[in-house]
């Protein structure tokens, strides 16, 4: 019965075409990993008691959009994706409910503003550490999710179920290989050389820097996730090399492109 609801839930996400899908159960939050640890405050069972399962979904960033940013181009495109990671999870906790298994989904972002985060950069759910623990991709040193197939360039969002289903496995192989490109071109310098959790983000730093975007309308910054190597993404949109985004004269058309979608849509 268990695979046969985790079979019919794939089913539906395949018919949602979304690509990432990954299923924990909330025990794995009560078993700290690394140190510091996710808060109990910010476990499954505390945001809903019933919870047995967390059903993890992750949609691309798309990369020659990512890279025009900060833009209103990306502004859009992150606009979008989290619409549809909202509107993806509320229908797919409803096909579970129905199945008789009640269950809820979890917003993508559960924060008003840039300006909150200023005071309190942190909101009550932390959907990288559950696509982590989901089996979808291990943290790189600019404090994100990487995966196989997107690198850092991948939203998730979250179902919490009362179903029992049967747990991906943990990703082993550690992707990010500390190129340090995130570090080097963080504009708020928010990163430092360090692996996750050590060289935890500067998040009030990186808050601040979203809020200025924000003022001209181009948040969000997303230079830390383009700038990344990991990603079958890469080799898909003929993006290998990396250091596209610092040898201007090398790769000039690129970023004569990008100066032209900046120039347009904001302030």
């Amino acid at each position: 019965m268990e695979q046969q609801l985790k079979e019919a839930l794939l089913e539906k996400c395949r018919e949602m075409e979304i690509p990432l899908v990954g299923v924990a159960n909330v025990e794995r939050w009560e078993e700290p990993l690394f140190q510091p640890w996710i808060p109990e405050e910010f476990h499954p069972r505390f945001i809903y008691p019933e919870a047995k399962s967390a059903i993890v979904i992750g949609l691309p960033v798309t990369l020659p959009i990512l890279e025009t940013s900060p833009s209103i181009y990306y502004r859009e495109l992150y606009r979008t994706v989290n619409s549809l990671l909202d509107q993806y999870t509320y229908r797919l906790s409803n096909f579970l409910t129905e199945k008789g298994h009640p269950s809820i989904f979890v917003p993508r972002d559960g924060y008003g503003s840039t300006k909150v985060l200023l005071d309190n950069p942190v909101a009550f759910f932390s959907h990288r550490h559950a696509a982590f623990l989901a089996g979808l991709g291990n943290f790189g040193v600019n404090n994100t999710i990487l995966t196989p197939e997107y690198g850092p360039r991948v939203r998730f969002a979250t179902i919490l179920t009362s179903a029992e289903l049967e747990p991906d496995a943990i990703m082993e192989e550690q992707l990010c290989n500390h190129c340090m490109r995130c570090v080097r071109m963080c504009p708020s310098n928010a990163l430092v050389e360090k692996d996750y959790p050590e060289g935890i983000t500067d998040k009030k730093a990186c808050a601040s820097f979203s809020d200025e975007l924000n003022k001209r309308y181009i948040s969000p910054c997303g230079i830390c996730i383009k700038v990344c190597p990991i990603g079958e993404d890469r080799r898909i949109y003929g993006r290998e090399n990396a250091s596209i985004y610092e040898k201007k004269d090398e790769f000039r058309k690129y970023h004569k492109a990008w100066d032209h979608v900046r120039s347009y849509g904001g302030k």
